[in-house]
């Protein structure tokens, strides 16, 4: 096979993990009123659900990062997919809240090594020329694994039971595993990234002490504070908000968001990578675009009554999303060295979910007093703050990363 067509073959079978790790991780927010009501859950623990899983998450994401540097990213990715889905699985055989609070962490464990491997995979595969806009097609499994975990999940829950919904879609998991042992492969030895030969502690200073890397990885926490409450809340924000059904609760928080953010990681990708060619901080720039965009959205999306205004402003938002996303590993290309390029990543997740883990927890606690839309208004001021940051990134010159070609 053409090493271009193969290229573009791996990122085809890595989008369909991309849906399945955000959709399994996310399906359960959609389900948060059936789960309330069985265990007797408060607010506050059902902000739990997703700190326990982005905190242990986090935890574990540099390290995961470090091993698909040292060792086989394809193997990495295959491991992660089958354990994650079986924990997917054994959700739904929760019997006590305790339970499925366990479940979601041990489901951190098993996705953090997924991102990671499957971004500097992706990388290896891609040169600049191509880097964001290939991303960029990855990451918009992300977004349809989020919108589908709102449609799907508000359906299951609402038809058949929460519980339904874990089950097949953890046996799903298991079954795309099977298929990609036999369809995904390393690229040739020629255009990996050679393997990491330093320890896990060297790495971490490695990258600390890059230029351009705090700041990128500051823009990232900041936003990631503010996507991890939308993501969590939204559908139980319009569901009390709008008095909307648990099905179109999860449509609307999930459907609009998720497919502005598709067309925005492709359009974004796409600038990205011509831009870049004549101005090296061309994708940085990119990635402030969008956070400057998704600000002012985020605050009309919490203050307006209009069912029209809501979904423009997150048509909007996810556009902003987009921009930034599809720019986050071929920006942290140019800055770091091929050989870190995953532990790279797992540092970014690991600041980002652990922010974004207690904003979710707080969120939930502060919901009876300040309520959901001053959580969102507090998420716009932290993604203008973002944006800030994003421009004190300094990109080396030339649009490779270092000792790449």
């Amino acid at each position: 096979m053409r090493p271009q067509r193969a290229a573009w073959l791996a990122v085809g079978l890595l989008w369909v993990v991309a849906m399945l790790n955000y959709l399994d991780r996310q399906v359960i927010f959609s389900l948060l009123p059936p789960i309330k009501a069985e265990f007797s859950a408060s607010d506050f623990q059902l902000g739990l659900l997703s700190m326990a899983f982005l905190w242990v998450y986090a935890a574990f994401s540099p390290l995961s990062g470090y091993l698909a540097d040292r060792y086989d990213r394809v193997k990495v990715v295959l491991v992660s997919l089958s354990v994650w889905s079986a924990v997917t699985w054994l959700t739904g055989h929760s019997r006590n809240f305790t339970e499925l609070l366990t479940a979601r962490g041990l489901m951190g464990i098993s996705e953090a090594a997924y991102l990671p491997a499957a971004l500097a995979l992706i990388a290896d595969y891609h040169s600049p020329r191509t880097r964001s806009l290939a991303t960029g097609l990855h990451q918009s499994g992300l977004y349809a694994g989020i919108a589908l975990g709102g449609v799907v999940g508000g359906w299951i829950g609402e038809h058949y039971g929460w519980r339904a919904a874990f089950n097949v879609l953890g046996l799903i998991g298991i079954g795309y595993g099977v298929v990609l042992l036999g369809a995904l492969r390393p690229p040739p030895s020629r255009e990996r990234a050679p393997k990491l030969e330093t320890s896990f502690i060297q790495a971490m200073q490695e990258l600390l002490r890059t230029r351009g890397f705090l700041p990128l990885l500051s823009a990232n926490t900041l936003g990631s504070m503010a996507y991890f409450m939308i993501y969590t809340w939204m559908p139980l924000f319009l569901y009390e908000r709008y008095q909307m059904s648990l099905t179109n609760a999860g449509f609307t928080a999930t459907f609009y968001m998720q497919t502005a953010s598709a067309v925005g990681i492709l359009a974004g990708g796409a600038l990205a990578d011509r831009w870049c060619r004549n101005n090296q901080r061309g994708r940085v720039l990119t990635q402030w675009i969008g956070f400057t965009a998704a600000a002012p959205a985020l605050f009309l999306i919490a203050t307006t009554r209009s069912i029209p205004l809501l979904i423009a402003a997150m048509a909007v938002f996810g556009l902003g999303r987009g921009f930034f996303d599809c720019n986050l590993m071929p920006v942290l290309c140019q800055l770091a060295r091929p050989q870190v390029r995953a532990t790279g990543y797992g540092m970014l997740n690991m600041f980002s979910t652990t922010v974004g883990g207690l904003m979710t927890a707080v969120a939930g606690a502060l919901k009876a007093t300040l309520g959901l839309a001053a959580a969102l208004q507090i998420s716009a001021v932290l993604l203008l703050a973002a944006a800030f940051v994003l421009l004190r990134v300094s990109v080396p010159s030339g649009s490779s990363s270092p000792q790449e070609a």
